[in-house]
């Protein structure tokens, strides 16, 4: 009796231990910030429109959340290598189905845990047509999304697709609460949660963002107490904020500026080659740009090697298709139209348009951006077509657009997966007409066809044949005039170290330091 009294203690020990071990696993533990007192300040030119992953389509938006409040599956690291994240490993069972481990003892800043059914509600959300997420297409070859187990998620495709996992460590694959999630679109629009090492914690519209240190963060804490992002709309003003110390990074720094950093003893400024390309957009189906002659025309008309150099003081390079050289997929052989006035009169006198001829350029308040307008417009005079600018603020320009009044914009396309998929969907196909990127209203089934074709295909020397292939009919169809594979810049204080941008322009604040 006494050995079975004994036998029945030591289970229930046992399952005590078991049962402790398992609560501090999941236990929501938070751990001492250093520096708790310190705050990042970061100056930004345009406020945030919404901070809801599935509806982010601009840049101010996502680098608030992404890598900052938002985490993914996996990431991309320095080198843009895909690495894991929260997804401790993955395989790929054959050419439609994906397999992902994830890290377990990981909380959103809810206190909900992080699992596979919250990958599910995730990815599930985002594939409902029904919400309408501008993102949609981006996933769109998802079949199912299975929760096996509690760590295990199983995705399985409709057709095989080249760029899953570099989407999946994009914006677009962020991982949020399904608690979170059940409170709707409107409430994720102001108040994003996700496993971040920062928790969103106020947002002031048009004056400040502010995040607060995740103290339970499951991976290495920032080594400061949170961060606030400052709308300062004046490229200046940001500068001299942040070399006052009133500040520590500017993002947005404009090219003009430059000589300014360099010459400042507190102001450093950091450079990134860029995965963005910057354009300017026909609307093809305005009236006037219908004919490919007219477009023809005004590329032709358009001296992108003097605006660079005058306007962009010779940072960044000459495009020559609406990828950049650091995209998996780019060509040194597509080739967009000469500068060349006199075939330019030709085309517009083929086409029937008088001298005088007014045309409106739509662009947003950024002064690199105005200049540029402003080159153009003297430009086109020389062609005789008189060029309108309409400046519009950096956040109601895509609203703008999309009410499909514009004729010739100007903005440049982050790639956030470093794969041509995401220019070429985005930008080209005639399923992304309007919010999802394609603000040319460009619809060619042929087009179409190709682009449908490289994404769906694995072995990327025949995929790189294809976007060769596509690239040359955009440019050939007076889509968008390539003007600069973009150059990121920001200016930060010398009491700031270990911050970096990364090629798709996010700001890498994980890891900073600020020295007192």
């Amino acid at each position: 009796m006494k050995k079975m009294l004994l036998f029945f203690i030591l289970i229930a020990m046992l399952v005590l231990q078991a049962c402790s071990t398992k609560n501090i696993q999941n236990e929501h533990v938070e751990k001492e910030i250093e520096n708790a007192d310190s705050e990042l300040i970061i100056l930004k030119a345009s406020d945030a429109t919404n901070l809801d992953p599935h509806f982010v389509t601009d840049m101010p938006s996502t680098n608030v959340v992404h890598g900052k409040v938002y985490e993914t599956l996996v990431a991309f690291d320095k080198d843009r290598k895909i690495v894991p994240l929260l997804a401790k490993s993955w395989e790929q069972t054959d050419e439609l189905t994906w397999t992902f481990i994830l890290n377990e003892g990981i909380h959103f800043h809810d206190g909900t845990d992080f699992n596979a059914k919250a990958v599910k509600t995730t990815l599930d959300r985002l594939l409902d047509p029904a919400l309408g997420s501008p993102q949609w297409e981006k996933v769109s070859m998802i079949k199912e999304v299975l929760a096996e187990d509690d760590y295990t998620v199983v995705i399985k495709l409709k057709e095989p697709y080249a760029p899953l996992l570099a989407i999946l460590a994009s914006h677009e694959g962020s991982m949020i609460s399904a608690k979170a999630v059940t409170k709707g679109s409107d409430q994720l629009a102001t108040h994003p949660v996700g496993t971040g090492p920062f928790i969103f914690d106020s947002w002031e519209k048009g004056k400040e963002i502010k995040l607060k240190t995740n103290a339970a963060y499951w991976g290495n804490l920032p080594k400061y107490g949170g961060v606030t992002f400052k709308i300062v709309p004046d490229d200046m003003t940001r500068l001299k904020m942040v070399e006052k110390g009133e500040a520590h990074i500017a993002e947005q720094v404009a090219v003009a500026n430059i000589d300014y950093i360099n010459n400042s003893p507190t102001l450093n400024l950091f450079r990134a080659e860029s995965l963005a390309v910057e354009f300017i957009g026909f609307n093809v189906e305005d009236a006037l740009l219908k004919d490919v002659q007219v477009r023809r025309a005004i590329s032709h008309a358009i001296n992108r090697e003097a605006i660079i150099h005058e306007v962009y003081h010779d940072t960044g390079t000459l495009a020559n298709s609406s990828i950049s050289p650091k995209v998996i997929g780019y060509s040194t052989e597509t080739k967009a139209y000469d500068y060349d006035v006199e075939e330019a009169k030709t085309l517009l006198r083929a086409a029937g348009i008088k001298e005088g001829t007014h045309i409106k350029f739509l662009v947003n308040d950024r002064t690199e951006r105005i200049q540029i307008a402003k080159a153009i417009q003297a430009q086109l005079k020389e062609i005789g077509l008189e060029m309108d600018i309409q400046i519009i603020d950096s956040g109601d320009f895509v609203s703008e657009v999309l009410k499909g009044q514009h004729q010739l914009f100007i903005r440049a396309w982050g790639n956030a997966t470093g794969d041509a998929d995401y220019n070429q969907y985005n930008l080209f196909h005639s399923s992304a007409i309007g919010v999802a990127g394609n603000h040319f209203n460009y619809s060619n089934p042929e087009v179409d066809a190709l682009i449908e074709k490289g994404r769906a295909i694995s072995y990327q020397v025949t995929r790189n044949s294809i976007y060769k292939e596509v690239m040359q009919k955009e440019l050939d169809d007076a889509v968008y005039v390539p003007l600069r594979n973009d150059e990121h810049l920001a200016a930060y204080h010398n009491m700031v170290q270990a911050f970096w941008l990364d090629s798709a322009n996010f700001t890498m604040i994980r890891n900073i330091q600020i020295a007192k």
